[in-house]
C-alpha cells in the first residue's frame, strides 16, 4: 500500500508562472536584525580605526619625547599636538580618501549601470532571451 503525501508548496515544482515575489510570501517573515549584529561592520570598523588612531598617538608621543629628551629640552604638548594632527591627516588622504573613493565609485558606477553592474547583467540575460525566441525556443525551459 503506498501513502499519498499531500504537499502544503503552494507553487508546485511545474508551475511556471511562480514568480520570486510569491515564493519569498509564503515564506517566514523577515525579521530586522539586532542593532549590533545589523550594525557589526560598522562597529568593528571603528574599533579598528581608534585602535590604530590611539596607537599612533602612543608611539609619536614617544618619539617625540625620546627625540627632546637627546636634544635636552622637555616634551611639549603644544609642539606635539599639531604635528600629531598633521600626520593623521596625511595618512587619511593617502589611505582613507583612497577607500572613500572606491567605495563610494563603486557604489555610484553601480547605481549608473557600469558594464560591473547587476543592470548590465539583466541586459546580456534580455539579449539572450531574445535570441532564443528568435530561434523559437522557450526561454523558461531550456
Amino acid at each position: 500500500m503506498a501513502e499519498t503525501s499531500t504537499s502544503t508548496d503552494p507553487h508546485p515544482a511545474g508551475d511556471v508562472g511562480a514568480t520570486r515575489e510569491a515564493r519569498r510570501a509564503a515564506g517566514p517573515p523577515l525579521r530586522k536584525p539586532r542593532w549590533p549584529k545589523a550594525y557589526a561592520f560598522g562597529l568593528v570598523t571603528g574599533a579598528l580605526f581608534l585602535f590604530s588612531w590611539i596607537g599612533q598617538f602612543l608611539f609619536q608621543m614617544t618619539v617625540e619625547s625620546n627625540e627632546a629628551s637627546q636634544h635636552g629640552q622637555r616634551f611639549s604638548w603644544a609642539e606635539f599636538l599639531p604635528q600629531f594632527l598633521s600626520s593623521t591627516f596625511e595618512n587619511w588622504q593617502s589611505e582613507f580618501l583612497q577607500l572613500i573613493w572606491q567605495a563610494a565609485g563603486l557604489a555610484l558606477f553601480y547605481y549608473w549601470g557600469s558594464s560591473q553592474s547587476r543592470e548590465s547583467d539583466e541586459r546580456i540575460e534580455a539579449k539572450l532571451d531574445a535570441l532564443l525566441r528568435e530561434r523559437r525556443l522557450d526561454p523558461e525551459n531550456p
